[in-house]
C-alpha cells in the first residue's frame, strides 16, 4: 500500500514539474513571437534600385498586344516576373489577382521558357486585365536570379518596392513599402527601433 501512495505521489510531482516546463516554454515562444518583426518581401542586391526609374521597354505581350514597360502611366504597375512551371507562381497567380482588384494597380506578368508551357499555363488560368509577356530580356534588365519576384513601379515609372515574393503577405509588402514611403518591410522596422531608443 505504501508503495502505492509514494509512486502516486511521484506521478503527481512529476506532472506538477512537467506542467511548470511547459508553461515556461510557452511564455518563451510567446515572447519570441512578440520579439520577431514581420518579414517583407526579401530584396536582392542587384538590380535596379529602389526609387531609380525604371528601364523602359516596347514590346508586344504574349496575344501581339503593344505594351509599354517603365515610364509615366495612368496608375501604379506590378511586375511579376513568373515562369509557367513554377508551383509557387502557381499557388499565387489567384493572389494577384485579387490584390490587383483591391489595390488597383496594373499587373504584368513576365515570364521566360518554352512557348508550349506558356500556352498550357495560360489555358488553365483567366488573365482578366493582367498582361502576360514572355521576355527573357526584362528578366535581365532587372536582373531577376529567383522567381516569383516582384517589382513595383508607381505611375511615373519609378520603382518603389521590389523582392522575392512567395506568399500573400510578401506581395503585400510590396504595396505596404509604397504607402508608407519606406523601402522595404525591413527598412521600416529599423526606422522604428532608431526612434524608440
Amino acid at each position: 500500500m505504501t508503495f502505492l501512495m509514494v509512486s502516486n505521489i511521484l506521478l503527481w510531482v512529476a506532472f506538477l514539474g512537467v506542467t511548470v516546463v511547459l508553461l515556461g516554454l510557452m511564455r518563451q515562444v510567446g515572447l519570441l513571437h512578440e520579439r520577431s518583426s514581420p518579414m517583407g518581401a526579401m530584396i536582392t542586391d542587384h538590380g535596379p534600385d529602389i526609387g531609380d526609374n525604371a528601364p523602359e521597354f516596347d514590346l508586344p505581350d504574349y496575344f501581339g498586344r503593344p505594351l509599354h514597360i517603365g515610364g509615366a502611366s495612368e496608375r501604379p504597375t506590378l511586375l511579376m516576373f513568373t515562369a509557367p512551371t513554377c508551383p509557387v507562381c502557381d499557388k499565387l497567380f489567384p493572389i494577384i489577382k485579387s490584390i490587383a482588384r483591391a489595390e488597383n494597380i496594373g499587373v504584368v506578368m513576365i515570364s521566360d521558357g518554352a512557348p508550349e508551357e506558356h500556352a498550357r499555363f495560360l489555358k488553365t488560368h483567366e488573365l482578366g486585365q493582367i498582361r502576360y509577356v514572355v521576355s527573357a530580356e526584362l528578366g535581365m534588365a532587372f536582373q531577376v536570379g529567383k522567381i516569383p519576384y516582384g517589382v513595383l513601379l508607381d505611375a511615373g515609372g519609378i520603382i518603389r518596392a521590389k523582392g522575392l515574393t512567395n506568399t500573400r503577405e510578401h506581395l503585400e509588402s510590396l504595396l505596404e513599402a509604397d504607402k508608407t514611403g519606406f523601402a522595404s518591410l525591413q527598412q521600416f522596422m529599423a526606422s522604428r527601433k532608431k526612434t524608440a531608443a
